[in-house]
C-alpha cells in the first residue's frame, strides 16, 4: 500500500511538472496546424485602433455605464512590423483605444467591444496577438472570431492581472476550420471583436482598459500561390 502511495504520488508531482513547463513555453507559430509541406510565415497588422469610430461597445444596462474613446499613446515595448520596414509602408500609429465601466454594483457581466464590421485575416492563421493594459484585475479577455464556414468561436487570451502594457497572444487550434479545399478563393479568419468577463468580486467602482495594435501571424503560402487568371466565386 505505501508503495503504491508513493507511486502515485511521483505520478501527480510528474503531471503538475508538465503542466507547468507547457504553461511556459512560448507558442511556435511554424509548429500549429502544419497541413502542408511549405509555409510562408508572415507577421501582419490587423487593426491598429486608430479610429474609434470603427468600434462599438456593449454591456448589460443594469450592470453600470460604458464609454470609450480614443487616447494617445502606446506601449514602448512595441516592434515595428519587419515586412512594413522592408518595403516602407508608414502607417498611422499615434492612438490607442480606451474603454471605461462604471459599475452600479457587483455581478458577473461582460463586456464586448465589437468591430462595426467583421475584419478578414487572410491565410491560414497561426497566432493572434493584442497589447492590453488590464490595471492589474482578474478580469479575463478573449477574442470573437468567424471560421470559414461562419462559425463563431471565442479564444481566450488569459486574465488581466498585471500592470502595464503587457502583448497577450493567443494560438489558433487546428480544429478551427479555416479554408475548404474545392475552393481557393479565400482563406482565413474574420475578427468580430474582444469579449472581456467581469470578475463579479471586482465589479465596482470604474474600471479601465486599453487595447492597442492586433497582429496576426499567418500563413500565405496558399495566397501568393493561387494562379493569378483564377476565377473567384463571389458571384
Amino acid at each position: 500500500m505505501k508503495h503504491l502511495r508513493n507511486t502515485l504520488f511521483m505520478v501527480i508531482i510528474l503531471l503538475v511538472s508538465g503542466a507547468v513547463w507547457a504553461q511556459q513555453q512560448e507558442v511556435d507559430p511554424s509548429q500549429l496546424g502544419v497541413d502542408s509541406a511549405q509555409q510562408r510565415l508572415q507577421e501582419v497588422s490587423v487593426t491598429r485602433f486608430e479610429d474609434p469610430a470603427f468600434w462599438r461597445v456593449h454591456m448589460p444596462q443594469d450592470t453600470g455605464v460604458l464609454t470609450y474613446r480614443r487616447l494617445a499613446g502606446g506601449p514602448m515595448d512595441k516592434e515595428p512590423i519587419e515586412a512594413e520596414v522592408e518595403l516602407g509602408i508608414e502607417e498611422p500609429d499615434e492612438y490607442v483605444l480606451g474603454v471605461k465601466a462604471e459599475f452600479f454594483r457587483r455581478g458577473a457581466s461582460t463586456i464586448f467591444v465589437e468591430a462595426s464590421r467583421p475584419l478578414a485575416v487572410p491565410g491560414i492563421v497561426k497566432t493572434l496577438s493584442v497589447w492590453v493594459v488590464g490595471r492589474n484585475r482578474q478580469h479575463r479577455i478573449s477574442l470573437v472570431v468567424e471560421d470559414y464556414f461562419g462559425n463563431r468561436n471565442i479564444l481566450p487570451f488569459g486574465t488581466m492581472n498585471f500592470s502595464g502594457w503587457r502583448q497577450m497572444t493567443v494560438a489558433i487550434p487546428p480544429t478551427i476550420v479555416q479554408q475548404d479545399s474545392f475552393y481557393s478563393d479565400r482563406s482565413g479568419l474574420q475578427v468580430l471583436g474582444f469579449l472581456i468577463q467581469l470578475d463579479q468580486m471586482q465589479t465596482y467602482g470604474q474600471y479601465y482598459v486599453y487595447l492597442d495594435d492586433l497582429r496576426a501571424v499567418t500563413d500565405l503560402f496558399a495566397e501568393e500561390a493561387r494562379d493569378p487568371d483564377d476565377m473567384v466565386d463571389g458571384w
